[in-house]
């Protein structure tokens, strides 16, 4: 893949969206597949909103966006390498430009979080999330979907009971 079907491989969405999902950059699964959110914390994260792969991937409703366009490789833990920092400014101008329904941008990781709430998020992931009225109606963060979060998930349990039923009837609201 070229770095232009990359990006188009990564970037969801139509004019009508309501709801951006900002995540960091394609994983190895993701990269191989061409689908976005196409691997393990996907599917956890579609279990968070509630919503089957059709419904997820229609892109009347929901435009998806990372902060990097290319995968950019594995670290040294087995993990994925942080986007690439020239994507982001480079591309989500115009591309946000193209979006002027979204009523919600749901923002994953620190990677979106940092960008997008500069100013005024918090000094950790866990206190963004955690004041999570502070960006609502425009913004809501959230943890990474990923296998490592499972014990940042158990330790938080207010992050069930608070930030993700709110979001459930968010996204119901939205999308009835």
């Amino acid at each position: 893949m070229d770095n232009f079907d990359a990006l188009l491989a990564t970037v969801r969405g139509t004019p009508d969206a309501k709801l951006l999902l900002i995540g960091q950059a394609p994983g190895t699964r993701v990269h191989e597949s061409g689908v976005p959110w196409n691997d393990p914390s996907g599917e956890r994260l579609r279990d968070w909103l509630q919503m089957k792969p059709d419904d997820f991937y229609d892109e009347s409703n929901i435009a998806i966006m990372p902060m990097g366009f290319c995968y950019p490789g594995a670290d040294t833990k087995g993990g994925d390498k942080p986007p690439r920092p020239e994507c982001a400014p480079e591309w989500h101008p115009p591309l946000l430009a193209g979006l002027p329904n979204v009523a919600l941008t749901i923002l994953i990781g620190q990677y979106a979080q940092k960008r997008y709430l500069e100013g005024c998020r918090k000094k950790t992931l866990t206190e963004t999330v955690r004041h999570w009225r502070e960006y609502t109606p425009d913004f809501l963060p959230l943890p990474h979907p990923n296998w490592r979060n499972n014990v940042w998930v158990k330790k938080n349990p207010w992050f069930a009971k608070e930030v993700l039923q709110m979001l459930r009837e968010r996204v119901a609201g939205l999308f009835g």
